[in-house]
């Protein structure tokens, strides 16, 4: 599966019965993330698709998080 957003992210998961949505964007990604993790060392996904979304996520997580420090200053 070729990833390029969060959302392609989102439908990977939703494959394997994975909906996460907590109403924080950033745990979000954080849950996802753990998620991905775990389909990854039980073999479910390969190691392409795993750096993909890991890669994703984390630049996704960065910005927001970058979002957030810039609102506070």
């Amino acid at each position: 599966m070729e990833m390029q957003s969060i959302y392609d992210v989102q439908q990977l998961l939703k494959t394997f019965g994975s909906i996460i949505y907590v109403g924080d964007r950033l745990a979000d990604l954080e849950l996802m993330e753990a998620e991905i993790k775990e389909l990854y060392q039980a073999q479910c996904i390969s190691t392409q698709d795993y750096q993909m979304a890991i890669l994703l996520l984390r630049q996704e997580a960065a910005k927001l998080r970058d979002q957030i420090t810039e609102k506070k200053e």
